[in-house]
């Protein structure tokens, strides 16, 4: 089964400021800011939501194809991805801009100063999927995760004009999405992933009840933080599935994408579901015991021991025989 992830590329750079920013704000000069931090530490990371989800996929064994937009600076990001598994061919590389990146400033109280630079990610939109499906085949699943919002709602309506079947993944655009977008993202996806906030988001957003969204739906597989995963759809009972306990988070960023590649991976294998969301709630557990969303790695026997810790024995032997990739 191969499977395409579009959505947003991007770099991270984290900094930590020693002080408190509180005490370089003026209270009586805040309409004229001019403020300088000298950062003790640097941490670039690779991430964006399109990236960490098809590394994930990729690490578990599959190609996934990546469709996003990155700017000239991307060669290495490039060459690191294709190394792990990501067929990188359909990114598009802009002339003119950089690729996306998230700059934020952290002080010793944890208060942050942050911006995004789209960048690149703008011109997602100019990807036609037909020139991909042209140059690369057919795939069985698109993954429509959050991009440029025009990219997005492009993408979405070239699935249903090529007949591919599609899941929708809007979390971080929501807020940015009006009614009538956020149902045409959702309306005939074969699945649909949101975390438990941006579930509620979801029906605020488009006007829909959760009994409305699920008939627009094939089923809604909503993350539960430390509560594990609800996975619903309409006219069967509720499936939930307790989380991989961690004996101490290192760094929960890109813990929802690295979920939604292991049940993706469980998916395509042709696993039952529950065994699927398995798989995701232990390649997020082992996200959860590193910094950065890509720094990780997948090996068969901790996994598979992991797995049954959690689970009991049935749930790695119904998985092993698809790890075969796996050291």
């Amino acid at each position: 089964m191969r499977i395409a992830v579009t959505g947003s590329i991007a770099t991270d750079h984290l900094m930590t400021f020693p002080g408190r920013f509180a005490e370089q704000l003026l209270a009586d000069r805040l309409d004229r800011v001019s403020l300088s931090f000298l950062a003790d530490h640097l941490e670039v990371r690779r991430g964006g939501v399109a990236a960490n989800i098809a590394f994930g996929l990729g690490m578990l064994g599959l190609r996934p194809l990546l469709v996003g937009a990155v700017g000239g600076d991307f060669e290495p990001y490039r060459v690191w991805l294709k190394d792990h598994g990501v067929d990188t061919d359909s990114v598009r590389v802009s002339d003119t801009r950089h690729t996306a990146r998230f700059v934020c400033t952290t002080d010793q109280e944890q208060n942050q100063i942050a911006t995004f630079y789209a960048g690149a990610m703008a011109e997602a939109r100019e990807i036609d999927l037909r020139e991909v499906v042209a140059r690369t085949g057919r795939p069985d699943l698109v993954l429509v995760s959050p991009d440029d919002p025009e990219a997005m709602l492009r993408h979405t309506r070239g699935c249903r004009e090529l007949g591919i079947p599609f899941a929708s993944d809007p979390s971080q655009q929501l807020a940015r999405l009006s009614r009538e977008e956020v149902r045409e993202l959702v309306d005939g996806a074969q699945r649909l992933f949101t975390n438990e906030y941006e579930s509620a988001l979801l029906c605020e957003r488009s006007g829909l009840t959760e009994e409305q969204v699920l008939r627009r739906v094939g089923s809604w597989v909503t993350t539960c933080g430390e509560a594990g995963v609800r996975i619903r759809g309409v006219d069967r009972e509720p499936l939930t599935v307790p989380a991989v306990e961690v004996a101490e988070v290192v760094d929960p960023t890109g813990v929802g994408d690295a979920f939604r590649a292991g049940f993706l991976a469980g998916t395509a294998w042709g696993v039952s579901e529950r065994y699927a969301a398995r798989l995701g709630c232990a390649v997020a557990a082992t996200v959860l015991d590193h910094t950065g969303t890509q720094e990780y790695r997948l090996e068969r026997e901790p996994l598979l021991a992991r797995l049954r810790a959690a689970y009991g024995p049935a749930t790695p032997t119904e998985l092993s025989a698809h790890l075969g990739a796996l050291e």
